[in-house]
Order: structure tokens, then sequence, then C-alpha cells
């Protein structure tokens, strides 16, 4: 075997210990880590059983079941009830930045959905010596004060008119971005063990906290238009689930919005069986729709930051609903505002009371359009994608062949995609695969990136 961390047993992956990592389990993780980072271990690669790789490693089945804890733990694998377990997308979001950046690579990023690179960040030490001149930074050393976070309401109320849907500044939270938002109105409106309702293919961000608080995650099946009515109905009669996390517009990882007709029917349901519907809205900006919580203020959570839209640094985020929502969240401090840099919520107020933010967003929306069409005109025949539809960062893609081999043959070919695994909060196999057009620096970069997914056409269903 010579240097290889992990070789293919039959159908299981074996790994050659480091004989000087003394503790056994340790020495399994490492030699994921090493597998991941070498390539042998792919995003979407189901990893042997406890007992089976126990019985070839001849350890105890809790050895495996201990470093598949802590592998779990450091975002490397994660484990489905009733699937198996499986090497994440180099993990959730989070996990896909720092990877990234720990080694060169020939490889183009097509993984991790970054928003498209403003042109003034190429400077950012003068926009941070721009909003230092202009008083930010006043408490970038100290704790906030209630009164940056009541300017961080009005702020967020602003961004929230913006986008059409009018909200009291005393009815919003801020939080150090939406997942953290999301976090925290789970935590403080769930019980563990809770059942929440989700879309079938979910953003890694609601997986990960469903593993943080120990939520139990049930599917609803979707078309473009979002979550399908008649499956939505049958989800709340058969999970009994009270709450409902959902992204109406431009939605992660498939890019579907949901129509005004579809909005008013969920609406309705909705409110028949009194339903809270959390919406993540951060991709809302970019999607010319109105939240969905316009048409459900009663029943609805909005969850959104600037993140995809603006900035991804400055960690601002925001919640907002009612009274009866808010005010148990409002008491959950250490998971919304307790981390909040003062200096990023100045910077970022600044920025929504200049206009700027809103002038940052609609950029990012052209930006995106603009790279929409050179995909729409390279990839046409590949995939399912309705090239008609809301330009979106991201693209969801069939493929011709199961989504973790195509995201080997992808990477062999010098692109890095995501596999629906990644995604799936329940059983179901599609045969998927996401990139994110935004990830590339430029423009010229992505058409390259393009390049070589044309160069791999017969790992995509052809509509043609």
């Amino acid at each position: 075997m010579g240097d290889n961390v992990i070789r293919k047993v039959g159908t299981v992956w074996k790994p050659e210990l480091n004989p000087s990592i003394q503790i056994k389990y340790l020495a399994v993780v490492d030699a994921i880590i090493r597998a991941i980072r070498a390539g042998e271990l792919c995003p979407g690669d189901q990893l042997p059983t406890h007992r089976d790789l126990a019985w070839e490693l001849k350890v105890n089945v809790s050895t495996i079941t201990q470093a598949y804890k802590e592998a779990t733990r450091r975002y490397l694998i994660g484990g489905e009830v009733g699937r198996g377990t499986f090497v994440l997308a180099t993990s959730r979001e989070a996990e896909l930045f720092a990877l990234k950046k720990t080694e060169p690579s020939s490889l183009i990023d097509l993984s991790t959905n970054l928003p498209a690179r403003h042109p003034d960040d190429k400077d950012s030490s003068s926009l941070l010596k721009e909003a230092l001149g202009k008083g930010a930074g006043i408490e970038a050393l100290s704790y906030h004060s209630p009164e940056i976070l009541a300017r961080a309401q009005v702020a967020s109320s602003k961004w929230l008119s913006w986008r059409g849907h009018e909200v009291e500044p005393r009815q919003i939270v801020p939080c150090a971005g939406a997942q953290q938002g999301l976090l925290a109105t789970l935590l403080a409106l769930c019980e563990p063990g809770a059942t929440v309702l989700v879309e079938e293919h979910t953003f890694p961000g609601m997986k990960a906290v469903a593993r943080q608080l120990r939520l139990r995650l049930h599917t609803i099946a979707c078309d473009a238009e979002g979550i399908i009515p008649e499956a939505y109905q049958v989800a709340i009669r058969n999970s009994g689930a009270k709450i409902a996390v959902l992204v109406p517009n431009l939605q992660n990882p498939t890019g579907s919005i949901m129509s005004k007709d579809r909005r008013r029917v969920i609406s309705k349901i909705t409110r028949d069986h009194d339903l809270l519907i959390i919406e993540d809205d951060v991709y809302g900006a970019l999607s010319g729709m109105p939240p969905l919580a316009l048409d459900l203020p009663d029943n609805s959570v909005i969850v959104s930051s600037l993140s995809k839209t603006v900035a991804p640094g400055l960690r601002f985020g925001f919640l907002s609903g009612l009274e009866r929502w808010i005010a148990p969240i409002r008491l959950e401090v250490h998971a919304t505002n307790w981390s909040m840099s003062p200096f990023m919520i100045e910077l970022a107020c600044m920025w929504i009371e200049e206009d700027r933010a809103f002038t940052r967003a609609d950029w990012q929306r052209h930006e995106v359009k603009r790279r929409w069409n050179l995909a729409k005109s390279r990839l046409r025949e590949l995939g399912a994608v309705c090239w008609d539809r809301t330009p979106c960062p991201h693209l969801w893609l069939s493929t011709s062949v199961s989504s973790a081999e195509a995201t080997r043959k992808l990477r062999a070919g010098g692109v890095e995609v995501v596999p629906d695994s990644f995604f799936a909060a329940g059983r179901q196999e599609t045969d998927c695969i996401r990139i994110c057009l935004t990830a590339p620096e430029s423009r010229t970069v992505l058409s390259h990136a393009l390049d070589k997914l044309v160069q791999c056409r017969d790992v995509f269903l052809n509509d043609k």
C-alpha cells in the first residue's frame, strides 16, 4: 500500500492507521482526514458500518463508534438514520471554506456557496478606513451597548422594508448571521427530539442545527415551485410537527421559487393547522419576490442576513416575528447577539443607513444574472435546469450516474461540486449535484469551470 491511507476491500473502505498515533480512535479520524485531503474519500462516499470497519481493523466496535463520533463533531462525516454514514462535502458549508483554504489546489471551486466578490472588496482596507472616518469602531473593543443593538433593529427594519415587508424595530432580534438566528429560534421554540418539517433537500445549516439540538427532520416533497401542497398536508398529518423551516426564495440547493399561487395555498394550509414557518430569506433579495412572511404575519418568523447579498464577513443577521414567537428567542442572548462584533454591527448599520447595502445587493443580483446567462449559453444540454426562471447563484443538475460518482469524476476533471447526499434530509436518492456560479472569483474563472463541466458531459443527464 505504501503511503496510501485508505484502500478498498470489496465495497469497504479500510484505513491504514498511522502507528505513531497511539489512541486508536484518533488514528481512524486521522486516516479519514488524510483520505479526504488526498481525494481518496470524496463527498458522498459511504463509510463502512461500525461493525464492518471494526472487523477489518481488528478493533472493538466502540473504537469505531468513538472515531465516527469525533469525525462527526469535526463535520467531516454525517450519519442519516436508515441510510448510513457519509463523507460530507468537506462538511457543512463553514467547513467547505476552511478545508479549501488549507492547501493550494488546481481545482476550481463550484461547491462553496459564496456570493460573487464585489469590486470594492479588492481594496477592503479603504472600505474599513472610510467606515472608521465616519465614526464606526467607537465600540469596537467593547461589549455592544443597548444603543447599538437598537440601531441594529432599526437598520434591520429598513432592510425588511426594502424587501417589501414592513416590520417594527421592536419585533426584531439582531444576531450574528442567519445560521445563528436559526439556531436561536429552534433552541427557543423546540424541545429536544421535536420534529421539524423541511424541504426534501435542505440547506446544510439546517442539518447542522438539527444535529446540535437533537431534532428530527421530516421531509416534504418538492417541485420547481418548492414544497408541494398535498405533500405538505401529508407531512403535517404524519409527523405531528408544528414547525417548518423553508426557503421559499431561491431555495438552497434547488434554486426553486414559490409562485404567488403556491404561496397562497401554502399559507392557507399553514394557518389551518396553526403551524409556524421559520423562513430563511438569505437569498430573498436576489429573487425579486417578497418574503413568504408577508402572507403569514401571524405564523412566521423570518431569519435573514447580509451574507449572501452584501458581504459574508459582516456576520450581521436578524430575525423577526410576532411577540409571541420573538419573546422566548429574545431571552437567548448568548445564541443571538452576544457574539456579534460591535464594529461589524456599526459597519452593517452604516451601509444600510447610507443605502450602500442595497446598492451592493443590486450589484450581486445583476452579477448572478450575468453568470447565470453565461452558464445558460454553455450548459443548456446538461441536466434538467429550467433556464427561463429567475437567475440563481446555484444550479441543481441531474446526473447520469450516482451523485457520489459524478462528484468524483468532476473532481478528477478539475471541478469541485457537492453531491445531493449533502442536502438530503431523508432517504431520497435523486442523483443530483449542486454547483455555485458565484464561487469563482471572476466570470473568466467561471468560464474555465464551465469548460470542464462540458468536457465531462457524460456525467450529466442529456434532456435534448
